[in-house]
């Protein structure tokens, strides 16, 4: 029986068992009854809610952002589809904004597909909300697609974007969280050498695999160690019935967030020990903020098995960019031939997914980018999550990244050109400012190093 079989099979068994754990937490938590007091009760009651929760299937959360504070007024918030394929649907967040409101700059946010929603970066839409017409790549999971729409690969992604783009029209600023830095940036170098005038004004790669030799971190030596046959052979599946794309071949979901959670093993495991902690003493803020968290954690969505086949091998195993021979539809990616884009790098000092330099390797690809349209930033003590969403994130990566975009938006605005391009970037050399966060360094998020 296939992996996905078994999965389905599993699920469907539990589920009755899964039915009456529900049932008794509810008995236990109502207080007419007089075991819901006593110290057995309460431990069965979160013991029966740990079992609902670690066996349930999580469904696609939503982004709930409902409002947004725009110059100290609160106003409504209405999702809206502008663009629409198979796998993705293009979301808007449409601001309701008096009509003598200036134009806010329109940015493409492009979620990862790794396994999860779009709606994993909730609070990267919500800290541009304010000041920034937002979008935002809502990826549609592989198992919901029939096979009669065709498939999904990376020249696919790659078109999406460019067609995102076209819709979108110019003046637009593009950020890429994690593994989309890959084909968006593609997608650029390809635009740029068709001298296409839909170019986005910046680019912000964040945590993004570009090089993956540089620093290799688990996930890295993994797919080294392991080698395409061997992903193909373990971790491919089809669909089964009676999912819309059944017979499609996929990687599921299921299995990405138990290697993800394998990764950290003991941290779940002592995050789900604090909830029964939490849910026996009553606790009802600390157990409501493990719910919040993990109802996004666990929410997966299926890949593509051409998509996720083509990455392993293209960016984690045979290095195609950073080598210079990756292609799309048959002709070649050339960074070099990126001029007009603003490029903008950021990582995590404590990134266990994207080891430090794997982003800032855009850097010494893209070597006609002018100097002062360029930029890299590290920010101390967070990990991969962080570089896109959590404290850190809204008060210092985000007001960086905002800055660089309003900066060369109003230097193409006034026909600022940047100074000639570098000639050369030797891996190690630092061709770009860096700008590291943290008390007491530097503030500037834009323009060349002249120490």
């Amino acid at each position: 029986m296939p992996l996905y079989h078994w999965y389905e099979a599993t699920h469907a068994m539990l589920s009755p068992y899964r039915a009456m754990a529900d049932a008794t937490k509810i008995a236990l938590a109502n207080p007419i009854n007089p075991f819901s007091h006593t110290p057995f009760g309460k431990q069965m009651a979160a013991a029966c809610e740990l079992f609902e929760r670690t066996t349930r299937r999580y469904g696609k959360p939503a982004f709930n952002l409902p409002t947004a504070l725009v110059g100290g007024e609160r106003v409504a918030v209405t999702e809206r589809v502008v663009w629409q394929r198979p796998f993705c649907n293009l979301l808007h967040f449409q601001r309701a904004l008096p009509r003598n409101h200036k134009p806010d700059p329109k940015v493409l946010i492009v979620a990862p597909i790794s396994g999860h929603y779009a709606t994993l970066l909730r609070g990267t839409v919500e800290a541009f909300l304010p000041s920034h017409e937002v979008f935002i790549t809502d990826w549609i999971d592989a198992r919901m697609v029939p096979m009669s729409d065709g498939t999904f690969d990376l020249d696919d992604y790659v078109d999406y974007i460019i067609s995102m783009l076209h819709v979108l029209g110019p003046d637009t600023h593009v950020m890429a969280v994690c593994q989309p830095s890959v084909p968006v940036f593609m997608a650029v170098a390809r635009m740029e050498a068709e001298d296409d005038p839909y170019v986005p004004t910046t680019l912000t790669l964040m945590g993004g695999p570009i090089d993956t030799r540089s620093n290799p971190t688990a996930v890295n030596k993994l797919a080294q160690e392991r080698g395409t046959d061997w992903f193909r052979r373990n971790v491919l599946t089809t669909v089964p019935f009676p999912h819309p794309g059944t017979m499609r071949p996929v990687y599921p979901g299921f299995l990405q967030i138990n290697g993800f959670m394998s990764m950290n093993l003991d941290r779940h495991v002592d995050a789900h020990r604090e909830l029964f902690r939490n849910l026996v003493k009553g606790d009802g803020d600390g157990a409501q903020k493990h719910r919040e968290f993990y109802d996004e954690y666990l929410a997966v969505m299926d890949l593509s098995a051409e998509f996720y086949m083509q990455t392993i091998e293209k960016v984690f195993v045979e290095h195609h960019l950073p080598l210079g021979i990756m292609q799309h539809r048959g002709k070649p990616v050339d960074p070099t031939k990126i001029r007009r884009v603003a490029l903008m790098t950021v990582e995590g000092e404590n990134d266990d997914i994207t080891g430090g330099g794997q982003t800032l390797a855009a850097h010494g690809l893209a070597t006609s980018i002018p100097d002062d349209m360029r930029v890299h930033y590290l920010q101390p003590t967070v990990g991969h999550y962080g570089v896109f969403n959590g404290s850190r994130f809204r008060a210092e990566i985000a007001p960086r990244v905002m800055d660089f975009m309003r900066t060369h938006a109003y230097r193409k605005a006034k026909g600022v050109k940047g100074t000639e391009p570098v000639k050369a970037a030797p891996a190690k050399t630092n061709v770009v400012k860096m700008v590291r966060g943290g008390a007491g360094k530097a503030s500037a998020a834009h323009g060349p190093d002249k120490s």
